[in-house]
C-alpha cells in the first residue's frame, strides 16, 4: 500500500473529480453525490470566510447527525480552520466549558428531531446574555470571549444568525479566494479539535492533524475493511465521535458510499441497510447493534449484502453476534480518539478464533508496546501491561493542557493509554480493561471485563457493566449493573447464584443493580463507568453500608 497524504478538503475534491455522480453521503432523508458534496462544502467555506473565519479559527458544530454537520466539518477544514465537533450529550455545564475552553469563534447549531434536544435553547441557558445581544453578528459573551457568532440553521432566534445570514455572508467571497486558502493548508496542520470523555469525568480536547485523519481513514478502509468504490458503508456512530468522522474519510479515500444512520432508530436503520445494500457495518458498540438485531423486523429484512461487521465487545458477546448473521465476518478493534479511531483491527479473512478472541494487529505505520505499568519494562507475549502506542495517526496533545500532555507521553514518544492488554505470539492484541477497571478484592486482581464476559452468557442478560464498590473488609468488591433482554427475568440473588461455583468467589458481584434500556449514563457511545462507580458508592454511603453481605461458600471454586 502506498502512503497517501492530503488534506480533508482535497480528499473530497479528488473523489469528486474521479466520480462526480457517485453517491458520497447518504442520510435517511437525503443524499449527495461526490460532485454535489464538493460544491456544497465550497459554498459553506465561502460563507465561513464571509463571517471572518480564517486559518486556525475554531468552528464549533453542535447539532444532530445530518448533512449540514458534514458540510460544516469539511467546509471549515477547507479554509484551514479547525472544526470542533461538540458532544451532543453534553448539558449546559459541559457545553459552557467546552465552547469556552476550545476558543470557539463561530458555532453552528440547530434543534434535534421532535422529542430530542433543542440545542439552541440549551445554548440560551448556557449564555443567558444571548437574548440581550444587540448585534448577533458580533457577540460579546463574558463566558465565551472568543465566540463571535452562533448560527441556528433552522430557526430565527434572538442573538443567533439564521441560515440566510450564513449563506448571504458568502456572497462577498469569490471562489478563487477560498481555493487559495485551501491550497495553503498543510497536511500536518490541525484538522480537528475533538473532546473526549468516554470513561473519565473530564472532557479533554484532542488535537488531530489532516494527515492523522485522512491517512488513517484510508489505511483502515483499505487494509482492514477491504473497501472499494462498490461498497456501501453504514455508520450509526455520532458525527461528534471519532468513529463518525474517520470512517467517512475512509470512504472518500476509495470512493465508497458513506451511509449514516442519522438520528438512530433501529427500524430506520434496518430500512437503510436493506435499501442501500450496505456491505460493511460499523455499529462498534453493543448498545447500538443489539437494538438492531433484537428489532421485530430484523428477521424479515434482507441483509444478504452485508459481508463484514465491526463490533467492540467481549469474546462471548462477539460469538453471539456472529451467530446471528453467520454469513458476515465479525471483526473487532481497539481504538481511541487519541489514535484517530482504530489502532488495531482484525481482518475478515482472519481465523474465527482470532476475530472473536482478539482485537487484531496494529495498523500499518503504527507501533504498539505493552509495558509493565509499574516498572515501565516491556512485557513478554502473554503478559498483561499498559498499552502504549505512537505513529502518524497519534494526536498532537491535549489542547491547552501541557501538563496532562507531558504526563501522557514517554521519552520515546509513546502515548500511555491507561488501558491494559497483552500481545500474543503473533502480535494480536487482547484487551484486558482500563487500569481503573482492575479491581483489587482482598488482594486479588479482578478484571471487570472478564466478569462482564461471563455475565452476558446468561440468557436473560443483554448488557453487563462491572465496577468497584468500596468495602471495609476487602477494600473493594465487584458491583454489576445489568440491562436485561426484553423477555429476560432474573433478580439480584439469581445473578449471584449464577456466578457462584462457576467463577472464583472473589470475582462474584456482591451488588447487582438493573438498568433499563436507554438509561445508561453515556458519553455518546461509551457507558460512563465513573458514573456507575459513584452511583453505587453514593447508595452505600446513604444506606450506611460499609461491608458487602457474605456469600455462601461455593462447592467448587473454579
Amino acid at each position: 500500500m502506498w502512503i497517501e497524504g492530503t488534506t480533508v478538503g482535497h480528499l473530497l475534491d479528488r473523489a469528486a473529480e474521479r466520480s462526480p455522480d457517485h453517491d458520497a453521503v447518504v442520510f435517511p432523508d437525503t443524499r449527495r453525490t461526490y460532485g454535489e458534496l464538493s460544491e456544497a462544502t465550497d459554498a459553506i467555506a465561502r460563507s465561513f470566510a464571509g463571517l471572518g473565519i480564517r486559518r486556525g479559527d475554531k468552528v464549533g458544530i453542535l447539532m444532530p447527525n445530518r448533512l449540514e454537520f458534514v458540510l460544516a466539518f469539511i467546509g471549515a477544514a477547507k479554509l484551514g480552520a479547525i472544526p470542533v465537533p461538540i458532544n451532543a450529550r453534553f448539558k449546559a455545564y459541559e457545553l459552557g466549558h467546552v465552547i469556552s475552553h476550545a476558543d470557539v469563534r463561530l458555532l453552528l447549531t440547530c434543534a434535534g428531531p421532535a422529542g430530542t434536544a433543542d440545542y439552541p435553547a440549551i445554548l440560551q441557558e448556557v449564555f443567558p446574555a444571548l437574548t440581550e445581544q444587540a448585534d448577533p453578528w458580533r457577540l460579546e459573551l463574558a463566558a465565551a470571549p472568543e465566540l463571535r457568532q452562533i448560527v441556528d440553521i433552522d430557526a430565527d432566534r434572538p442573538g443567533f444568525l439564521a441560515r440566510g445570514d450564513l449563506e448571504g455572508a458568502g456572497a462577498q467571497i469569490g471562489f478563487g479566494e477560498v481555493e487559495a486558502m485551501q491550497s495553503r493548508v498543510r497536511i500536518r496542520d490541525i484538522a480537528m479539535l475533538m473532546y473526549t470523555s468516554g470513561t473519565s469525568a473530564r472532557p479533554k480536547g484532542c488535537l488531530l492533524t489532516h494527515e492523522a485523519l485522512v491517512r488513517h481513514g484510508g489505511n483502515v478502509a483499505r487494509s482492514r475493511f477491504l473497501l472499494t468504490a462498490e461498497d456501501s458503508f453504514w455508520d450509526p456512530l455520532p458525527l461528534f465521535h471519532i468513529g463518525g468522522i474517520v470512517p467517512m474519510l475512509g470512504c472518500f479515500s476509495v470512493g465508497a458510499r458513506y451511509c449514516h444512520a442519522g438520528h438512530f432508530d433501529p427500524r430506520v436503520a434496518l430500512r437503510m441497510l436493506e435499501a442501500e445494500r450496505c456491505t460493511v457495518l460499523y455499529p462498534a458498540f453493543e448498545t447500538i447493534w443489539l437494538a438492531v438485531l433484537d428489532h421485530p423486523e430484523f428477521e424479515s429484512t434482507d441483509l444478504s449484502a452485508v459481508r463484514l461487521i465491526q463490533s467492540i465487545a467481549v469474546p462471548e458477546r462477539l460469538a453471539q453476534l456472529e451467530a446471528r448473521m453467520p454469513w458476515a465476518a465479525q471483526v473487532s478493534s481497539y481504538g481511541a480518539t487519541e489514535s484517530s479511531s482504530n489502532l488495531t483491527l482484525t481482518r475478515p479473512d482472519d481465523p474465527y478464533e482470532v476475530r472473536i478472541g482478539t482485537l487484531g494487529r496494529v495498523l500499518p505505520g503504527m507501533e504498539v508496546r505493552v509495558l509493565d505499568a509499574e516498572t515501565g519494562d516491556a512485557c513478554r507475549p502473554g503478559e498483561i501491561g499498559e498499552l502504549c502506542y505512537r505513529g502518524y495517526s497519534l494526536f498532537e496533545g491535549y489542547y491547552k493542557d501541557p501538563e496532562l500532555t507531558s504526563e501522557s507521553f514517554d521519552a520515546d514518544g509513546f502515548f500511555h493509554s491507561q488501558d491494559l492488554g497483552k500481545l500474543d505470539e503473533d502480535g494480536q492484541l487482547v484487551y484486558v480493561g482500563r487500569l481503573k477497571d482492575m479491581l483489587k478484592v482482598g488482594g486479588e486482581n479482578v478484571s471487570a471485563l472478564e466478569v462482564e464476559g461471563y455475565l452476558v452468557t446468561h440468557p436473560a442478560v443483554n448488557i453487563a457493566q462491572v465496577v468497584a464498590a468500596p468495602d471495609a473488609r476487602y477494600g473493594e468488591v465487584p458491583a454489576a449493573f445489568l440491562e436485561l433482554k426484553q423477555d429476560g427475568s432474573i433478580d439480584e440473588q439469581g445473578v449471584i447464584d449464577f456466578c457462584l461455583d462457576r467463577i472464583a468467589t472473589y470475582k462474584v458481584p456482591r451488588y447487582v443493580r438493573f438498568v433499563r434500556q436507554g438509561e445508561w449514563p453515556m458519553s455518546g457511545t461509551k457507558i460512563q463507568k465513573f458514573v456507575l462507580r459513584e452511583r453505587i458508592s453514593s447508595e452505600l454511603r446513604e444506606r450506611e453500608i460499609t461491608e458487602a453481605p457474605r456469600l455462601r461458600e461455593p462447592a467448587v471454586d473454579r
